[in-house]
């Protein structure tokens, strides 16, 4: 049907991993995916994925699910409950007989470290979800929508406002495998990690762009072509909740910071979003809001992804 340029990934677990080039032909997939979803109704025919989710979800579980289905596949739901890992049997051997029943894994969980071990056993290819420390699939489609409202993604600005969390280590990565400058505005006691920043930065470096930390919102989102945010308190942080909403004071993402961004940028958000908190509801509804567009982008993309890593 098409020739596959991820034949040297067995698996995708973070897009630090990825080329440029291979970054552009899952987008053109996606593209093609998008626009004429009949000719590839029957792609993944008898081919069956495996979903595993620590945590609950709406988009990531629905897309995949979707997704395998207009495919000509199946997906399997299996929640922590429904499977004996929940009841203390090894990673290692959920991989192995998984491996022996379905033709890939998709792993939504709290430790990144369960998703690396999961493809290090697996035999299949094993898919990242979402962890605490990445969230490939979401960024991935954070940028190919970009792409598709502006035409290209090339010597554009994100500005990320929030919580350094696992969204903000993803697009950070994304930015330069899409020639876009990434800057990033967290409170001091929320930066991003460390190490996944000096990551980053080698890769922007090599591709002639830039990663960039701020204090100040109004910083990072001068004339910026895209603003995006994220929840303050992620899911395994609700404990967190009422400390982050008095730490994240004056990091709303609101009609007035929006007006320093570029006059023709675009407001963007992983979901779900919480209206008044991260982000003032006038944004999140408003005319900067392409939001739903991003969603419904996560089936095309992931469609795309599996595509490439189950049809060989």
């Amino acid at each position: 049907m098409f020739r596959n340029p991820w034949q040297r990934h067995k698996d995708l677990i973070s897009i630090h991993d990825l080329t440029a080039e291979e970054v552009e032909a899952l987008f053109q997939l996606a593209e093609n995916v998008k626009a004429r979803p009949d000719r590839y109704r029957s792609a993944l025919a008898g081919k069956t994925l495996a979903m595993i989710f620590e945590k609950a979800s709406t988009r990531t579980r629905v897309s995949f699910e979707v997704g395998m289905y207009q495919l000509g596949g199946l997906a399997t739901f299996l929640s922590s409950r429904d499977i004996q890992i929940g009841r203390g049997e090894t990673i290692h051997d959920t991989a192995k007989v998984l491996s022996r029943y379905v033709d890939g894994i998709m792993a939504r969980t709290f430790a990144h470290e369960t998703v690396t071990e999961l493809a290090r056993h697996a035999t299949v290819p094993v898919i990242n979800g979402l962890t605490d420390l990445l969230h490939p699939c979401q960024a991935l489609t954070d940028y190919f929508t970009v792409r598709e409202k502006f035409g290209n993604t090339k010597g554009l600005t994100l500005a990320y406002v929030g919580d350094g969390n696992n969204m903000c280590h993803s697009l950070m990565f994304g930015g330069p495998k899409v020639g876009m400058h990434v800057r990033v505005a967290t409170p001091r006691d929320y930066r991003p990690k460390a190490e996944i920043v000096e990551l980053a930065k080698k890769d922007a470096a090599a591709a002639g762009t830039t990663i960039e930390i701020f204090d100040r919102p109004e910083e990072a989102v001068a004339g910026a072509h895209v603003v995006y945010t994220d929840v303050w308190a992620s899911m395994g942080q609700e404990a967190e909740a009422e400390k982050r909403k008095r730490d994240f004071a004056g990091f709303q993402v609101t009609p007035e910071l929006m007006a320093l961004a570029d006059r023709k940028a675009i407001f963007m958000h992983c979901l779900p979003c919480h209206r008044g908190e991260e982000v003032h509801e006038a944004v999140a509804d408003g005319p900067w809001s392409v939001i739903f567009d991003e969603a419904e982008n996560r089936l095309h993309v992931q469609k795309a992804i599996l595509l490439l890593l189950l049809n060989r």
